[in-house]
C-alpha cells in the first residue's frame, strides 16, 4: 500500500513536471515567466479631448481597469462569497473544493465548481482552453480537459506566488467578462448602472457578480426574472458566508432591478468622425512601433476642445435640419436628381444601386441573377433610418426605398482649427455618424468653387498687385487652345456692370470678370504652384478655370491652406493628437506640426485684409455676418457655390479660429435649383455665424476676438476709400436677388 501511494505520489509529481515544461510538445506550451509577471489582457485604448474629456475608444474588448481601491467592498465581498468563499485560506487550489467536486462525481451528484478565484483568473488571462492545447495528447479524448484544468492549477499556484490577493481579486475583476461589450468591472458598471465602479450599491454589486458565471444567460435585460433570481442567490451566498446580515438580506432581495443601460460603441461618444479619420494614422503608428490599437490600453491625447466639438455638432445639426426642411419642400412631389439642364436622370436609383455592398452580396449569393437581385432589393423590411425628427425612426422599407430616402439628404462637413499651432478644435464630418459613416472633412472632396479664389489673389498680390488696384467688370475670354473651347467667365448675375472695383471689393463680392483677368495675367500654373504651397494636396488641373474651383480638394486642405494667411504666412499643419501614452502614463510619443514659411508676413496680412472685405465692403457676400448676425469683431470670409449649386461652401477667418465648411449632395446630381437657396452665402454661411454666436457667448472658450495682428509696416495702400464712388455702390446686393415665391411658406425668422 505504502509503495503503490509512493508510486502514485512520485508519477503525480512527474505528471505535473511534464505539463509545466511541454514534455516532449505532448502537453501543449505553457507562458514563461515574463508573461506570468506581466500577464496581458485586452484593454481599450482611449482618446481624450484638450480639455480632458473621455471622447470614445478603440477597442476589440472594451476593458478600462481601475485600481483596488476604485472598486466597492461590496463587490469584492460578493465575489468571494460566490465564487471562492475560502479565497484568503489557500495557495491557488482548494483541497476541500476539489474533494466536494470528485465525491459529487463519483455519486453522480451536483456539487458545485471547484475552480478557485486563482484558477479562473489562470483561464482567462492566458486562455487555456482556446491558446494552450496544442500538444500531442490535447486530441486524445478523456486528456485534453485534465491536461487543461492540470495547466490551471500550475498557473494558479504561480499567480499565487506573484502577486498578492488584493492584486488577484483587481485582475479578476478587470479582466472577466459581463456581456453587453463590456469587459472589467470599470466598463460593467457604467454599461449597467453608468456608474463608477467604486458607487456601486449592494444590490448592484450582486447582479454583476452573478453575470460573471453567464453573461448572456443572466443578462438582465433581455431576462430582468433571471437576472434577479441570480441577484438574490449571491445576496444569499453573502449571508451564508457572513457578509450581510438577515435583515439587510431581506431588504436588498426586495429591491427590484433599476438599470441605467447603454452599450458604448464606436457610434457614441465625441467626434465620432474625428475618431474614425484619426484611427487611421493610429493604426499605421501601431503597425511602425509594434503596438496594438485595439489591445494597448493606450492613452490618445487629442487637439479638440469638447467644448467647441459640441458646439461644431449643435450647430450642424440646428442648421441642417432647417436646410433639409426647405430643400425637401424645394422638390415636394418631384425627384431630385437632375443632369446640368435640370432633366431628371433616368435610372438614377438603379445605377446608385448597383454601387452598394448589398447589390453586390445579393449578386454573389444568386450569382447574378437579375429576377432574384430585384426581388429582394424591392422587398420590405422592418428598419430604422435616420430622421432630423427625433434622430431616428422605425420604417418599413424596401432597399429601394431606402436608397431613394438617403438620396434626398443633403449632407455637411465642418472643421475648426487654430491657425496658430494647427490644432483641430472640432470636426464634423456628417449629419449623423451611427447611419452615415461618410466623412466630409477629409475623406470628401468636391469642387471648392469661390472658396479657392483666395489663391488667385494671393497670387497677385505677393506678385506686386495691391488690395487697391482697380479693373473695371468686363469680361475675360480665353482663347481656345488645345481642344478646349474658347471660355468666357461670366458673373454670377450673368451680366457685366462696366464698372471699376477695386481687387478687394471684387474678392469681397466674389466678382468672375475680375478674378479671370487675374488667372490670365498670373497665369493657372503659377496658381497652381500658389495653392501647392499653401497645404492643398489633391491634384489641381492649372487649365482656366482653375480661379473658379474646377479641381476637387477637401475642407481639410482648404482650412490648412487659409491659415496661412492668419499665421503671418507659416504653413503649420493640421495636427490631430498632441501626445500618446501607454496604459501606465509613459509617453511614447509627442506630436508637433510641421511647418514651413509659404508667404511673406506682409502677403498674408494683405490677404486677411482681402477676406475681411467679404464683411466690411458694400455687397460683400458674407456682410450678413455684420449686419445679420451683428458680430462686431474683424472676420474674414469666403463663400463659395459650384455651377448648378452642388456645392455650398464658406470659410470663415479670426485670428486665432479658421473653420471651413461644405454642405450638399451624396451626389453632384442633387441640389437646389437656385441661388436663393443653393449658393454659399445661403446654404453654408448661416452655419458659420451659428457656431460662432455659440463661441461668443461661453465665456470659457479663450477665444480672440481681434483685430488681426497687422505688421509694423506696410508697403502697399490699403485705404482704399479714395477710390470708391457712388455708382459702386449703387450695385445691388446678392441678398435682394432672392426668388420670392420659394420663401413664401417661411416665417420672418426664417428668412
Amino acid at each position: 500500500m505504502w509503495l503503490l501511494f509512493a508510486g502514485g505520489l512520485v508519477a503525480s509529481l512527474m505528471y505535473i513536471l511534464a505539463v509545466s515544461v511541454n514534455f516532449l510538445n505532448l502537453f501543449g506550451q505553457m507562458p514563461n515567466l515574463k508573461a506570468l509577471e506581466s500577464p496581458r489582457s485586452e484593454l481599450a485604448s482611449e482618446v481624450y479631448s484638450a480639455d480632458g474629456e473621455l471622447m470614445g475608444k478603440y477597442f476589440r474588448e472594451n476593458r478600462t481597469p481601475v485600481s483596488y481601491k476604485e472598486i466597492a467592498q461590496t463587490t469584492i465581498d460578493a465575489l468571494i462569497a460566490t465564487e471562492d468563499a475560502r479565497f484568503e485560506g489557500h495557495s491557488g487550489i482548494d483541497p476541500k473544493a476539489m474533494m466536494r467536486v470528485a465525491t459529487g462525481l463519483v455519486g453522480g451528484g451536483k456539487s458545485g465548481g471547484g475552480s478557485t478565484l486563482s484558477q479562473q483568473l489562470a483561464k482567462m488571462l492566458f486562455r487555456t482552453r482556446e491558446d494552450l492545447n496544442n500538444g500531442r495528447l490535447n486530441d486524445v479524448p478523456g486528456l485534453r480537459m485534465l491536461i487543461t484544468k492540470t495547466k490551471e492549477w500550475i498557473l494558479a499556484v504561480r499567480l499565487e506566488r506573484n502577486y498578492t490577493k488584493r492584486e488577484i481579486l483587481r485582475m479578476y475583476l478587470n479582466t472577466a467578462e459581463f456581456g453587453s461589450n463590456a469587459f472589467g468591472i470599470n466598463v460593467a458598471a457604467k454599461t449597467f448602472f453608468n456608474k463608477h465602479p467604486r458607487n456601486l450599491t449592494l444590490e448592484q454589486s450582486a447582479l454583476l457578480v452573478g453575470l460573471v458565471n453567464g453573461p448572456s444567460w443572466f443578462n438582465p435585460v433581455r431576462n430582468p426574472e433571471r437576472s434577479k433570481r441570480r441577484r438574490d442567490w449571491v445576496l444569499g451566498q453573502m449571508r451564508k458566508n457572513g457578509y450581510i446580515t438577515e435583515p439587510v438580506y431581506a431588504a436588498t432581495v426586495a429591491k427590484p432591478i433599476k438599470l441605467d443601460y447603454k452599450v458604448e460603441n464606436q457610434n457614441e461618444g465625441i467626434a465620432p468622425y474625428f475618431r474614425t479619420e484619426l484611427s487611421k494614422s493610429l493604426r499605421e503608428w501601431a503597425k511602425e512601433t509594434d503596438h496594438d490599437l485595439y489591445s494597448d490600453g493606450l492613452k490618445i491625447y487629442t487637439t479638440i476642445d469638447s467644448r467647441m466639438q459640441k458646439y461644431a455638432e449643435a450647430s450642424v445639426a440646428e442648421h441642417m435640419k432647417l436646410q433639409q426642411r426647405w430643400f425637401d419642400q424645394h422638390w415636394k412631389g418631384q425627384q431630385p436628381w437632375r443632369d446640368e439642364n435640370g432633366r431628371l436622370i433616368p435610372n438614377f436609383l438603379n445605377t446608385s444601386i448597383k454601387r452598394t455592398e448589398r447589390y453586390r452580396s445579393l449578386s454573389t449569393r444568386y450569382e447574378g441573377n437579375q429576377d432574384s437581385i430585384k426581388y429582394y432589393l424591392n422587398k420590405k423590411y422592418k428598419m430604422k433610418v435616420f430622421t432630423w425628427n427625433g434622430g431616428e425612426k422605425e420604417v418599413t422599407m424596401s432597399p429601394m426605398d431606402s436608397l431613394a430616402y438617403y438620396k434626398r439628404l443633403l449632407h455637411a462637413g465642418f472643421m475648426a482649427m487654430n491657425p496658430l499651432n494647427g490644432h483641430i478644435k472640432a470636426w464634423v464630418g456628417g449629419i449623423n455618424y451611427k447611419y452615415i459613416k461618410y466623412d466630409h472633412v477629409k475623406q470628401g472632396k468636391r469642387q471648392p468653387g469661390s472658396t479657392f479664389k483666395p489663391f488667385v489673389y494671393v497670387a497677385a498680390i505677393d506678385q506686386g498687385y495691391s488690395p487697391c488696384y482697380q479693373r473695371p467688370d468686363v469680361p475675360t475670354t480665353f482663347p481656345a487652345e488645345r481642344g478646349r473651347p474658347a471660355y468666357t467667365p461670366r458673373n454670377f448675375e450673368g451680366t457685366y456692370s462696366g464698372r471699376t472695383f477695386t481687387l478687394r471689393q471684387a474678392l469681397a463680392r466674389s466678382m468672375n470678370s475680375i478674378t479671370a483677368w487675374l488667372v490670365q495675367k498670373i497665369g493657372p500654373n503659377d496658381i497652381v504652384s500658389y495653392a501647392k504651397q499653401l497645404g492643398i494636396t489633391s491634384p489641381i488641373d492649372p487649365v482656366p478655370a482653375i480661379g473658379f474651383g474646377s479641381s476637387d480638394v477637401s475642407i481639410y486642405e482648404l482650412t490648412g491652406a487659409y491659415s496661412t494667411f492668419v499665421n503671418k504666412g507659416i504653413w503649420t499643419s493640421p495636427i490631430m493628437v498632441t501626445r500618446i501614452e501607454d496604459k501606465n502614463g509613459n509617453v511614447l510619443r509627442e506630436f508637433v506640426p510641421q511647418t514651413k514659411e509659404a508667404l511673406r508676413e506682409e502677403t498674408a496680412y494683405l490677404m486677411t485684409y482681402m477676406l475681411r472685405g467679404a464683411t466690411e465692403e458694400q455687397g460683400g457676400t458674407s456682410i450678413i455676418l455684420k449686419n445679420g448676425f451683428k458680430f462686431p469683431y474683424e472676420m474674414g470670409a469666403k463663400t463659395g457655390t459650384t455651377s448648378n449649386y452642388s456645392d455650398g461652401w464658406f470659410m470663415g477667418l479670426t485670428p486665432d479660429l479658421v473653420c471651413g465648411m461644405w454642405i450638399g449632395g451624396e451626389d453632384r446630381s442633387i441640389h437646389f435649383r437656385t441661388g436663393a437657396y443653393g449658393q454659399g452665402s445661403r446654404l453654408a454661411l448661416p452655419l458659420y455665424g451659428i457656431f460662432m454666436k455659440k463661441m461668443y457667448a461661453d465665456k470659457s472658450i479663450d477665444i480672440s476676438r481681434g483685430p488681426f495682428p497687422k505688421p509694423d509696416t506696410l508697403s502697399v495702400e490699403i485705404n482704399c476709400s479714395r477710390y470708391y464712388n457712388g455708382a459702386q455702390r449703387d450695385t445691388i446686393p446678392y441678398d435682394q436677388k432672392l426668388n420670392q415665391a420659394n420663401l413664401d411658406d417661411l416665417d420672418d425668422e426664417e428668412i
